[in-house]
């Protein structure tokens, strides 16, 4: 058997155990399947709390993997988030994956979800715990992101938060504090140049505006950092979180920006 032909069949395999939800072995196979691990961090808007229709429900690509709440990898499929089970549904990460995955063909796509919805920038502290969903996020997320990093590399982190924050109590202070969360992020993933994209408010309710003002700040005091727009998207009926098209064109604004940051990496 040749080499090539020996490559296909490992291939083949692997993905067969990705069909299976979990990937066995996955020491024998990184050779031939590497994984950029992408971090989905914030509130419910990452999260996603689109209607999954049939449509939605049966939206995925072989190569681009989520790690579950168990901590595995397992084929994306929405709703990537688990943070309040009854309510969780289409967000932006899953068309991320599958936009990114059309640029990086050899490679396997992984996103870690960790988008807590309801949680102001302060619960993305040390120690700091959510009471509705008994969880402390920040720690949470370093232990899902460790866990991963033991199998591939992680790419980039994007960011959907800050409708806790849209007031005109919180918001001066928004972006010095999401400086901070930005350090500490590229120190856990070890990549102080780690591509950090921010996702806008949703412009349809008016408060939002108070944090997006301070998000166009970001890319002129953190490097290696961009803003995915949110011009156009429409919410729910609760005026609040965005429509399942909306979230899926958001995630290819995240993807957009990026690939764009990427680029400019290599650049350098």
């Amino acid at each position: 058997m040749n080499f090539k032909m020996n490559k296909i069949i490992k291939s083949i395999i692997f993905f067969m155990m990705l069909t299976a939800n979990t990937i066995i072995g996955f020491s024998q196979t990184s050779k031939e399947a590497p994984i950029d691990i992408y971090l989905l961090v914030g509130q419910s808007n990452m999260a996603g709390r689109g209607i999954i229709t049939e449509q939605y429900a049966n939206e995925q690509d072989p190569r681009v993997l989520m790690f579950n709440q168990q901590n595995q990898w397992v084929i994306a499929k929405h709703p990537l988030h688990f943070d309040k089970p009854k309510v969780v549904g289409v967000g932006p990460g899953l068309s991320f994956g599958i936009e990114m995955a059309k640029v990086s063909k050899k490679h396997i796509i992984g996103l870690v979800p960790c988008a807590v919805g309801g949680t102001g920038i302060d619960k993305w502290k040390e120690g700091a715990y959510d009471s509705a969903t008994k969880t402390h996020p920040f720690d949470d997320m370093v232990i899902r992101i460790k866990e991963a990093m033991k199998t591939g590399t992680v790419k980039g982190i994007i960011w959907h938060q800050g409708e806790t924050d849209s007031n005109p109590l919180l918001a001066p202070s928004y972006i010095s504090k999401l400086k901070i969360l930005i350090e500490k992020l590229r120190v856990l993933v070890n990549d102080p140049k780690s591509p950090f994209v921010a996702g806008k408010l949703g412009s349809f309710k008016e408060a939002n505006n108070l944090i997006n003002i301070e998000l166009e700040n970001l890319p002129n005091q953190v490097p290696y950092t961009s803003l995915a727009i949110s011009e156009g998207l429409v919410p729910n009926p609760d005026i609040t979180h965005f429509d399942s098209p909306s979230a899926e064109l958001l995630g290819k604004r995240f993807a957009q920006k990026m690939k764009l940051l990427q680029k400019e990496l290599k650049t350098k």
